[in-house]
């Protein structure tokens, strides 16, 4: 018996976690310095470790409208 995949595709790709860097690549005239604000401020969802901010790409182009 088949069994039926009742599951988007979407939630079965790997979430993808980016530096402020790689962010900052993906949105054309934003610096990693605006990125950080966005965060700091609550704007952005993000996860800190250490130092080290990671940002969700899915949120981020959420966000700037890219994705709904």
């Amino acid at each position: 018996m088949e069994e039926l995949n009742l599951i988007p595709k979407e939630i079965h790709k790997k979430p993808r976690l980016l530096t402020l860097k790689e962010a900052a690549k993906l949105i054309d005239g934003l610096t990693e310095y605006r990125i950080r604000m966005l965060c700091i401020n609550g704007d952005i969802k993000y996860h800190k470790f250490g130092n080290k901010y990671m940002i969700s790409e899915r949120e981020l182009l959420k966000y700037f409208g890219e994705i709904t």
